[in-house]
């Protein structure tokens, strides 16, 4: 990872907020520059996982950067081609939805899209809780989309909550390794 610009955006799943900022910070360690960027979620909304100062005290912690919080902010990703990678983490539903269908109203998802241009890899780590409902068609289109990988998934709680999807943090640095090379970490539906 050592030289590479890896954006790292994180979305408003505050329960799996705290699994996926230990992976932002190991790539840092690796040698990778993070650019991080936040949805207007995490930015503004404190919930019982953590306040959105809080994360963004951890964020900025772990990146030495300010967080990219708006679209503005967000759109010269693409014409400045400025990252190698960019992952999403935790990537909802919400944010799922909106990229399959190229909706483009927060700053990650103009992080998305301005990356996108590049045809560069883009890295969705899902937790979501309507993944085998309403947004499993959402993960069939991205799933079929150019330069765009999966970090494994599966049910995080069957028994409760059988059409919650989660991905696997930890899976995230060899993700974005192979990602980069162009290829879909195996298996991608973990159990």
């Amino acid at each position: 990872m050592k030289g590479l610009t890896i954006g790292f955006a994180l979305t408003g799943s505050f329960c799996t907020v705290e699994h996926v900022l230990p992976q932002m910070e190991k790539l840092v360690d690796m040698g990778a520059d993070i650019v991080p960027i936040i949805s207007y979620a995490l930015d503004t909304t404190d919930t019982r996982f953590g306040t959105a100062e809080g994360f963004k005290k951890r964020i900025r912690e772990i990146s030495g950067k300010e967080p990219l919080a708006t679209i503005t902010e967000a759109e010269p990703i693409g014409p400045k081609a400025l990252l190698d990678v960019l992952v999403v983490a935790p990537c909802t539903g919400n944010t799922l939805a909106k990229l399959a269908h190229a909706v483009t109203d927060t700053p990650v998802l103009m992080a998305c899209k301005a990356h996108l241009r590049n045809e560069r890899p883009l890295v969705l780590s899902v937790s979501t809780n309507d993944g085998l409902s309403g947004n499993a068609q959402n993960i069939g289109m991205l799933l079929c989309r150019k330069h765009v990988y999966f970090v494994p998934f599966g049910q995080d709680d069957p028994e409760k909550k059988c059409n919650s999807l989660v991905a696997r943090a930890e899976l995230i640095p060899d993700t974005v390794r192979l990602a980069l090379e162009g290829r879909q970490i195996q298996p991608l539906l973990l159990h």
